[in-house]
């Protein structure tokens, strides 16, 4: 295929003026064969095979920025979800397991490692029981470890026990991790529909259904799509998706490139492309800020809904006519202290997270990087994970919880995480109280289009 000069220059902008990247390579790898009897025996197998498999990620990411001029922001490794591969140890506290791994990471040179995680949308094993309540630990000792708990689906309802025991869970790992304003909890996602097929941290885990080792992509350009919106002038909304979804076209071809040749070096298959508009604190890389371009004086206020489920629609069509296999979530992002517009949308008081439960009905995942007061309660927190597993249900979409509840800090101060964690300041919640709601536990039926067989 040849390019033209006008479509070499526009590529050159997209990386130097729009901020576009891959946000992340991420190597998928299989730990059922490191299953033994022993948590010992079990761990030596799991660094033997991570350290064989996932030896050349580094490498293979930093050579092809080089040669591609392309910036991967981060290389990441996913496991098969931790529960299952230490169900058979004996042990009752999971954080050696997590320990591992994140020795394992730092000596691989990656960036992150997810699937410290567990499935429990219908019900909670022995082995899932102890994972969640090592969460606090094995969050607050290691660097590297991301985790993550499916407590709904579709097609099995919402596990309330296990949403009432992930408010107290996030509850102690804001605790332990109180000198960082409650980090360890911007490590933790609490699912409905979890994909197996994620590259995007803190919710990446290798799904049971995957091949032994692949690789997933996420590429993210909001940069690059404010601009092309910027730059249309005054179009009618017809118009504007098909500038949507050709900008969206143009940046998965970039990934599926990128993912193909990583795949290749690497030795393992290519997996999926998730086109996600990700953001980042940096100005110029914000979500929020595509909303606004689209003609909302501030995201958040009347209107906005419209307008990010015609970017995230617009994105998925553009997105899976570039690439065969688009999985993952695919759309678009909207956490708040990742995302400078979402930010200052705080700020001024034209967002609320009422208003930003309403979005998720349409965006990518859901409640994403929320600080709220150290004093919020953990049936508070579990009611808010409550209301979120219920939208994702119903409308048989992933969505996801990843709230912070900071120690010692209320409403309107300021939470900072750091690097693309970035900060925010602390968001009100309701002050009537969920706990009797809480307390029926059991589980919420699946809706009325589950039953499709």
């Amino acid at each position: 295929m040849l390019y033209t000069p006008f479509e070499i220059k526009e590529t050159i902008d997209m990386f130097l003026r729009y901020k576009l990247d891959i946000r992340a390579i991420t190597l998928g790898v299989s730990l059922l064969d490191c299953v033994c009897s022993s948590g010992d025996a079990t761990r030596k197998k799991i660094r033997e095979k991570l350290l064989r498999v996932a030896g050349p990620l580094v490498k293979t990411g930093c050579d092809i920025e080089t040669e591609f001029g392309i910036p991967i922001i981060n290389k990441r490794i996913s496991v098969t979800p931790i529960s299952l591969v230490a169900a058979s140890s004996g042990e009752n506290d999971y954080t050696p397991f997590a320990q591992a791994l994140d020795e394992t990471a730092k000596e691989l040179g990656v960036d992150f490692i997810g699937g410290f995680s567990a499935l429990v949308h219908k019900g909670i094993s022995d082995g899932d029981e102890i994972l969640i309540k090592s969460l606090p630990r094995a969050l607050s000792q290691t660097e590297k470890i991301c985790a993550s708990v499916n407590v709904a689906s579709s097609k099995s309802g919402i596990n309330m026990n296990a949403v009432a025991m992930m408010g107290d869970i996030i509850k102690k790992i804001a605790e332990a991790t109180k000198e960082n304003d409650g980090i360890g909890c911007a490590k933790l996602v609490v699912f409905c529909n979890a994909p197996e097929d994620n590259p995007f941290m803190a919710g990446a885990f290798h799904g049971v259904g995957e091949s032994e080792s692949v690789l997933n992509v996420g590429v993210s350009g909001p940069g690059v799509i404010k601009a092309a919106l910027e730059n249309c002038g005054d179009l009618s909304f017809d118009e504007l998706a098909d500038v949507i979804k050709k900008t969206a076209f143009k940046i998965t071809r970039m990934g599926q490139l990128v993912g193909k040749e990583a795949a290749r070096r690497i030795g393992v298959p290519f997996g999926i492309l998730d086109l996600s508009l990700a953001p980042t604190p940096a100005v110029g890389d914000s979500v929020a800020r595509i909303l606004e371009a689209m003609g909302v004086e501030k995201c958040g206020t009347h209107g906005t809904t419209a307008a990010l489920a015609m970017l995230t629609d617009m994105v998925k069509k553009g997105g899976i006519m570039a690439s065969t296999h688009v999985g993952g979530f695919s759309g678009a992002f909207i956490p708040v202290s990742e995302d400078e517009g979402m930010v200052e949308a705080v700020k001024s008081g034209s967002i609320s997270i009422d208003k930003l439960e309403a979005m998720t009905c349409v965006c990518s995942v859901g409640l994403d990087m929320i600080p709220i007061p150290g004093d919020t309660s953990a049936e508070t927190i579990a009611a808010i994970i409550a209301d979120e597993m219920a939208i994702g249900m119903v409308n048989n979409k992933t969505t996801a919880v990843r709230v912070i509840p900071v120690p010692g800090k209320k409403c309107g101060e300021w939470a900072e995480f750091g690097g693309l964690l970035g900060g925010s300041p602390i968001m009100a919640v309701n002050s009537a109280k969920s706990d009797a709601f809480i307390k029926r536990g059991g589980r919420i039926p699946a809706p009325i289009h589950s039953f499709k067989n």
